[in-house]
């Protein structure tokens, strides 16, 4: 049985498996945390180059958030020691910054997550290094295909299932492959929360969605097979066929007639090649 809890500024809240369902304020606390995210992406497309360090690039994400008055919502969680995660060509998610240089050709996503006010902006987008392949690029757009056609999904009444199965319809046209190991979630003070948003899914299956909901919608999409694994590190997450894969991520709240984009592009840049 799913419960929901409407919330406040005064309302304690826990992960506890209910929805919360937020008000006004949990709105314009989003904005501006979702801002700050799209705000660093945009930012992004300068800085990823060939040449430069994913460690340099989690270093402006870490000095852009800190400068926005907000503090990288990842960095000590659960141990995790960087401010945004950077995974380039067959990485999935989770690609943890290091030494490692970005090359000409590659496709690279940035996930970032401000915190802001104590309210949570978690957005990523792809990036592409150089002189990138046609079939890279063609993956990069159907990637963020999904996501827009799993957000029309997402307005009250609908089930949460809606999302998954535009998303999964869309991606197995091309006969990509969409990940099932990971999946978007609720957010707003907590960086995650009930529910687990499913990229593959039946329509008409899983929560109604309602006023005040806040989630992520984060479709990870494969070239090959939908298969991954976790290495050693305990967080970067690969496709076991070694195929390339893409990813973009929005964080939504549901209005009462539709919903509202946090993170969208101040500057425009919503998919590459950006101008």
């Amino acid at each position: 049985m799913i419960e929901y809890q409407h919330v406040t500024g005064d309302t304690a809240v826990y992960r506890d498996g209910t929805i919360k369902l937020h008000g006004p304020e949990g709105f314009e606390g989003m904005r501006k945390a979702g801002r700050l995210a799209a705000q660093i992406l945009d930012e992004m497309a300068s800085v990823v180059r060939p040449g430069i360090s994913t460690e340099e690039i989690d270093r402006v994400v870490r000095e852009m958030t800190l400068d926005g008055g907000g503090v990288p919502a990842t960095l000590g969680y659960r141990g995790y020691t960087h401010s945004c995660c950077i995974s380039i060509n067959h990485v999935v998610c989770h690609g943890i910054p290091s030494s490692k240089t970005v090359k000409d050709g590659d496709i690279v996503n940035i996930d970032v997550t401000p915190l802001l006010d104590g309210w949570h902006g978690d957005s990523s987008r792809m990036y592409l290094v150089g002189d990138v392949s046609l079939k890279a690029k063609r993956l990069i757009d159907v990637t963020y295909e999904c996501l827009m056609l799993g957000i029309e999904q997402a307005k009250p009444g609908a089930r949460l299932g809606d999302i998954g199965a535009a998303i999964q319809a869309h991606a197995e046209q091309f006969r990509y492959g969409v990940v099932r190991d990971f999946c978007g979630h609720g957010l707003g003070r907590l960086f995650h929360d009930a529910p687990e948003v499913v990229h593959a899914a039946r329509a008409g299956t899983g929560p109604e969605l309602r006023p005040g909901m806040f989630m992520t919608i984060e479709p990870m999409i494969n070239l090959g097979k939908a298969a991954v694994k976790v290495l050693n590190d305990g967080w970067t997450a690969v496709t076991r066929d070694k195929s390339l894969s893409a990813q973009f991520e929005h964080s939504i709240g549901i209005t009462e007639d539709g919903c509202e984009i946090f993170t969208l592009s101040p500057k425009g840049l919503h998919k590459p090649p950006y101008a």
